[in-house]
C-alpha cells in the first residue's frame, strides 16, 4: 500500500459540489488539500439537480428567510464568476385560483426582489396571460394572470468540475475513482485508506483535518472507523426529472403550483428540449440505484398538463434522471417541508477535527465552503488568509463580463471559421474562454480529429480526459456535456470503444493530482 509522503492540511471525502467547493476555497487560502471521490466528479446528487441557481421562492412558506436571503445574494455572485455556465432565466408563475392567493404571491415576490441584494437581474413584473406570448402555451381561459421573476440556470455538473479544476490549478490533489475504505486518527493526524476502483490499487493519505462531504453517503463514511457517534441524521429525499422535446418557442421558464402544495419547474433545456421537475419523496435504499419511477413520471406529466394546452404524456419523455438529496433530518413530516439549509457536525476525537456536512444546495455551495473553513479555522494554518476570495475570482473559463457570452461566440467563429454557430455556442457555454485552449492551433475541422457526432470531436474528448478527469463516455456525454440527448446508443458505444483503444483508461489526472 502506497502512502503519500506529506501530511496535508485538509483531506476531503466526496467530489460533489460541496467537497469541490471546499477544496477550491481551502487551497486558495494557502492550505495543502487532498480530495478523493469514489466515482466521477458530480456523479451523485450534484449532477441531478433542477439546474437552478435560485433563492428558493417556496422556502419562504417555511420561514427559511436566512437561507433564501443567502441564496439570493449568491445568485449574482456565482453568475459573476461563471457567466459561461450560469445565465439569467425568467420564470412565469401563473396564478391558480384555489391555491395560493395572488396577494401572497405578490408578497413573496416582493421579498424575493428586495431581501437578497439584487443588482443586475430584472425585477418581478405582472403578466396578462391573455396578451403576453408566455400565455400561449397554457390552457386558454384557465389562467388569466401571472408574475414573471428572475433566477438563474446553471450547468450543475460543470460547476463541480470547474471548482475541482481551479482547486487543482492551485495545487490541490484531486483523485477520482478512489474510494475511502477506512478513516482512522492517531497522534493528531487522520489516515485515510483508499482503493482505486478501476485498478484495485490501494493507498493512504494523512491530513490534520478531515471533511466528510459524502452527500447521501455521509453516515456511511462515518461508519468506516471514524470513532465518532454522529448526533445529526441525514434524510434522503428523491428528486426526479423528465426531459421532453421542446414544448414552446419562447425563452421563459414556468413555475407551476400543484394542488398537493408542491411546485414543479418547466424549463427550456439544451435548445431543443424542455426539462420538467422535480418530485419530492422520501427515499429508502441505495442512493446509487435511484431512478425515476413510473409513478413519478406520471406525476410530473400530470402536473405539467394541468397548465399546458398540449398535455405531456409518458410517451413524450426522451430522458429521465433522479438524484437523492442528503437533507438534514429536522423531523419535518413531509419531504417537501424538510429544510434545504446545511448543517455541520464537528467532532474532534483525539483532538483531530472531522467536519461532516448534512444538506445544502447548489446555490449556496460557495457560502457553505466559507463557513466550513470558518469552523475548521482553529485547526488550519491558513484558514483566514484570502477569506471571501472565491466570490471574486472567476472559475476556469469565466474571466469575462456576464453579458459577453455572445462576444465570445463571435470570437471563436472569427478565430476558427470552420466552426458552425451551434458548435461555437456549445463550446463557449461549456468552456468559456478556455474553449480557445481546447481548440488550440486547429486550422480546419479535420484538425479536431475524429467526429463522434453532435459536434463532439476527438480534440474535445482528449481535452476532457487530460484536464477534467473524464474517463468514460458516460462522463463525457452526461456530465461534462448533455450530448447524450443527441447521440445514439451506437455513437456512445463507439466513443467508449475509441477511449479504450486510443487513450489510457487510467487518466493521468487520477495519479498526477489533477495538475495540467
Amino acid at each position: 500500500m502506497r502512502l503519500l509522503e506529506r501530511i496535508f492540511d485538509l483531506a476531503i471525502i466526496g467530489g460533489g459540489v460541496n467537497g469541490c467547493g471546499i477544496a477550491r476555497d481551502a487551497v486558495g487560502r494557502g492550505n495543502t488539500v487532498f480530495l478523493c471521490e469514489m466515482n466521477d466528479l458530480a456523479s451523485g446528487t450534484s449532477s441531478w439537480s433542477t439546474k437552478l441557481v435560485h433563492g428558493g421562492l417556496r422556502y419562504l412558506e417555511y420561514y427559511e428567510f436566512r437561507l433564501v436571503r443567502e441564496a439570493l445574494i449568491e445568485r449574482e455572485i456565482l453568475w459573476g464568476i461563471a457567466p459561461h455556465i450560469i445565465r439569467p432565466l425568467r420564470f412565469v408563475l401563473p396564478h391558480h385560483a384555489g391555491l395560493r392567493p395572488a396577494w401572497l404571491l405578490r408578497l413573496g415576490l416582493f421579498l424575493y426582489d428586495h431581501i437578497g441584494g439584487r443588482h443586475l437581474l430584472p425585477a418581478t413584473r405582472s403578466v396578462d396571460l391573455g396578451r403576453d406570448e408566455v400565455g400561449r402555451p397554457l390552457i386558454p381561459n384557465r389562467y388569466s394572470r401571472a408574475f414573471e421573476y428572475s433566477d438563474c440556470f446553471v450547468d450543475d455538473a460543470r460547476l463541480v468540475v470547474l471548482n475541482a479544476r481551479d482547486a487543482a490549478d492551485k495545487g490541490a490533489e484531486i483523485r477520482t475513482r478512489t474510494r475511502a475504505t477506512e478513516i482512522r486518527q492517531a497522534d493528531g493526524v487522520w489516515t485515510v485508506s483508499m482503493v482505486n476502483t478501476l485498478t484495485g490499487a490501494r493507498s493512504q493519505v494523512q491530513a490534520r483535518a478531515l471533511v466528510n462531504a459524502g452527500g447521501p453517503w455521509v453516515e456511511d463514511v462515518l461508519g468506516r472507523g471514524a470513532g465518532v457517534n454522529a448526533k445529526a441524521k441525514v434524510r434522503l429525499v428523491q428528486g426526479s426529472h423528465i426531459v421532453v422535446k421542446k414544448l414552446y418557442d419562447h425563452d421563459r421558464a414556468y413555475m407551476f403550483q400543484n394542488a398537493d402544495g408542491r411546485i414543479i419547474f418547466v424549463i427550456p433545456y439544451q435548445d431543443d428540449f424542455t426539462l420538467i421537475g422535480a418530485t419530492d419523496r422520501d427515499y429508502d435504499g441505495d442512493p446509487a440505484k435511484v431512478k425515476a419511477t413510473p409513478e413519478e413520471i406520471q406525476y410530473l406529466c400530470a402536473a405539467a398538463s394541468e397548465y399546458l394546452a398540449k398535455p405531456v404524456t409518458s410517451e413524450d419523455v426522451v430522458w429521465t434522471y433522479s438524484g437523492v438529496r442528503p437533507l438534514y433530518d429536522d423531523g419535518a413530516s413531509e419531504a417537501k417541508a424538510a429544510t434545504r439549509d446545511y448543517v455541520f457536525e464537528l467532532d474532534t476525537p483525539g483532538g483531530s477535527p472531522l467536519l461532516s456536512i448534512y444538506g445544502g444546495k447548489i446555490t449556496t455551495y460557495r457560502r457553505l465552503a466559507e463557513e466550513a473553513l470558518e469552523r475548521l479555522s482553529p485547526y488550519l494554518r491558513s484558514a483566514k488568509a484570502r477569506e471571501g476570495w472565491t466570490g471574486k475570482w472567476p472559475l476556469p473559463g469565466g474571466d469575462m463580463d456576464v453579458s459577453d457570452i455572445d462576444g465570445l461566440i463571435a470570437e471563436l467563429q472569427r478565430g476558427y471559421p470552420f466552426l458552425g454557430h451551434a458548435h461555437a455556442r456549445r463550446l463557449a457555454r461549456a468552456y468559456g474562454t478556455r474553449a480557445i485552449k481546447l481548440l488550440g492551433d486547429a486550422k480546419s475541422a479535420a484538425d479536431l480529429g475524429q467526429a463522434f457526432g453532435a459536434t463532439l470531436t476527438e480534440r474535445e474528448v482528449r481535452y476532457l480526459m487530460a484536464n477534467e478527469w473524464a474517463v468514460t463516455a458516460e462522463d463525457i456525454v452526461w456530465r461534462r456535456s448533455k450530448l447524450g440527448l443527441r447521440l445514439s446508443a451506437d455513437e456512445v458505444a463507439a466513443l467508449d470503444d475509441w477511449i479504450r483503444t486510443n487513450a489510457v483508461l487510467q487518466s493521468p489526472l487520477l495519479e498526477a493530482g489533477g495538475r495540467s
